[in-house]
């Protein structure tokens, strides 16, 4: 897009409402996404994240540290052109979720994750009547089709916006239902992150912590921090 130019050529940032929504102005000059769209955000808070973004710009643009901006790229120009096609990439998820695959040893793990997880899977049943089923190994387990939708179905009926944040929770953890604990207010990001990471942290408590791991671990729970924080501006 035109505004994404080497240097800064703006002087003030300002968030006004516009066509039910909130959009950046680049002193008068409206900040569009790539595909050349209105940047126009559900809420005055997400556009205020957006705007203090392009405060920072000290003389290039980098929006590898403009999160917010990105985000909202994303729903405007690739999740609101192809919802259906994301919100089935995600429904996937819950046929294959994280929660469903445990350990058969040691007993410290199982008990682990008996204690952690199957909360989780029955509030799955009680928010959405989707009962999902547990197994050991890796093996697949073919989930009830009822269950599925039922547990997808937060999927088709948000926004795209919050499809968007959705869908790093979802990749991020590897888990439908820890996105959506995260979505409902069930579970803080914080909590549903070190769920999604029981397996990996009981190991490194047998064998300590090795640091690319922790690296790659640490930019991905970021990313799904990021993500929590854009869904609730976008709610």
């Amino acid at each position: 897009m035109s505004e994404w130019v080497a240097k800064r050529f703006w002087t003030d940032v300002n968030v006004v409402e516009q066509d039910g929504g909130f959009a950046v102005q680049l002193d008068t000059r409206a900040v569009k996404t790539p595909a050349k769209a209105p940047l126009v955000v559900p809420s005055r808070d997400m556009g205020d994240a957006i705007a203090a973004e392009w405060r920072a710009v000290d003389e290039k643009i980098d929006p590898n540290v403009m999160p917010f901006t990105r985000s909202a790229n994303a729903a405007i120009d690739k999740v609101s052109v192809q919802f259906e096609e994301v919100a089935t990439m995600l429904a996937a998820y819950g046929g294959s979720d994280l929660l469903c695959y445990r350990a058969d040893s040691p007993a410290e793990l199982v008990e682990r994750q008996i204690e952690m997880w199957d909360p989780l899977l029955d509030w799955a049943h009680e928010a959405f009547g989707a009962r999902l089923i547990s197994t050991k190994g890796v093996m697949p387990v073919t989930q009830d089709e009822t269950a599925l939708n039922a547990i997808s179905s937060p999927l088709f009926a948000a926004t795209s916006f919050e499809l968007a944040a959705l869908h790093d929770l979802v990749a991020m953890s590897g888990s439908l239902v820890l996105a959506l604990t995260v979505t409902q207010r069930r579970l803080s990001a914080s909590d549903a992150w070190e769920l999604s990471r029981l397996d990996e942290n009981w190991q490194a408590e047998q064998w300590g912590v090795d640091d690319d791991d922790a690296q790659v671990a640490e930019i991905k729970q970021n990313a799904f921090m990021h993500a929590a924080r854009f869904h609730q501006m976008a709610s």
